[in-house]
């Protein structure tokens, strides 16, 4: 029911814009003058009564809040819509890697809907100021050890990266660096089953403490040692299971049941490092050539669709289709048919960069 406060503003508005709409329509001259004024009048007034009116103040908040959203996801859906553009480097080398005889270059295609989002390739100040103070963890097998090369690439000086390369690829080892001059800590976790994911995510419960930017990725190793596409999809079942713990309680994020315990009402940026388009004639060993095939390939994708473990499909994670970057990138990009060319990772980690401008509602 209307209040009294409601009723008597409606009055007031009958009162005073009834008689001037009558006197309005029998003057002969300037009519579209007046009721110009009065629209304008009408509007200003409606303007300073809204507020006095919940359920007008509530509509037009959520179809501001709306609006946001909309523009926000669409923008998400269009961060992976790159251009690339290989071609032959000016001295042709045919005894050096395959890689090395091809430049690559990318960039954001130049549609009008990509420009509207203003995606950016960021330079160090901005990346810098980005992951100022932040807690970075990347778990996953060789795919993820290059996507942290390239981010460690974005904050780290030249000197700095020598030593990078070479602690960063001890075999089957993790690896932590700490940015003192931002306050950035990044943990690299040789994770190379889902298993290992999940025994992580536990971890995190378990000590109350989990990063601010978490990066994820599996199947490569699942594909060439276990070769089981059911299994995997069980374990990437219980991993989504197990990070249901570290998100706020949401309708939105289905479970079996009410999400308890979890750490803080502050949820982890979680992304997924989407495995690479695979070569099947350019893989280096004979075991890999029958099992890495592209047929299991997509098997493995269809069990992280079905499991929906990605945002697209109702998950927690936003993907780095590392998939579809190398894929549009090719197989000038690629020496062994399973690891791409930096320019790949490249690309995913400003993918990554440009999401967490996104999603915090920052603009540089």
């Amino acid at each position: 029911m209307l209040g009294a406060v409601q009723l008597g503003l409606l009055a007031a508005c009958v009162v005073l814009f009834v008689p001037m709409g009558m006197a309005g329509w029998h003057l002969s001259r300037n009519k579209m003058l007046f009721f110009s004024g009065l629209l304008f009048i009408t509007l200003a007034v409606g303007v300073h009564l809204t507020p006095y009116f919940p359920s007008v103040s509530d509509f037009v908040t959520s179809v501001s809040s709306i609006a946001v959203v909309d523009d926000r996801d669409s923008c998400i859906s269009l961060l992976h819509e790159i251009a690339w553009e290989v071609k032959p480097t000016g001295v042709f080398d045919p005894l050096k890697n395959y890689t090395v005889n091809f430049s690559k270059y990318w960039e954001w295609k130049g549609s009008n809907s990509v420009a509207y989002c203003e995606f950016q390739k960021l330079g160090k100040p901005d990346v810098m100021d980005l992951l100022n103070g932040s807690w970075v963890m990347v778990a996953g097998d060789s795919q993820a050890r290059f996507f942290t090369l390239l981010l460690l690439s974005l904050v780290l000086d030249s000197e700095h990266m020598e030593s990078v390369k070479g602690n960063l690829f001890k075999r089957h080892s993790n690896y932590q660096a700490v940015v003192d001059k931002i306050g950035m800590k990044l943990d690299f976790i040789w994770a190379p089953y889902t298993t290992n994911l999940t025994d992580l995510v536990i971890e995190f419960k378990q000590n109350r403490n989990y990063p601010d930017v978490l990066v994820m990725g599996t199947g490569l190793w699942d594909m060439l040692h276990i070769t089981n596409a059911s299994d995997y999809g069980d374990s990437l079942r219980l991993l989504r299971s197990s990070i249901a713990s570290l998100l706020p309680i949401s309708p939105e994020f289905g479970t079996d049941g009410p999400v308890t315990g979890s750490v803080s009402v502050r949820s982890p940026h979680l992304f997924w490092l989407g495995m690479p388009t695979l070569v099947n004639s350019m893989l280096n060993t004979e075991e890999k050539r029958v099992k890495m095939t592209n047929l299991r390939l997509v098997a493995y994708n269809r069990e992280l669709e079905k499991n929906m473990l990605l945002q697209q499909d109702g998950g927690p994670f936003q993907l780095l289709d590392i998939g579809s970057l190398s894929w549009n990138c090719g197989i000038r990009c690629t020496d062994d048919g399973m690891h791409y060319d930096g320019a790949v990772y490249e690309a995913a980690v400003h993918i990554l960069l440009n999401a967490l401008l996104i999603k915090s509602h920052q603009k540089l």
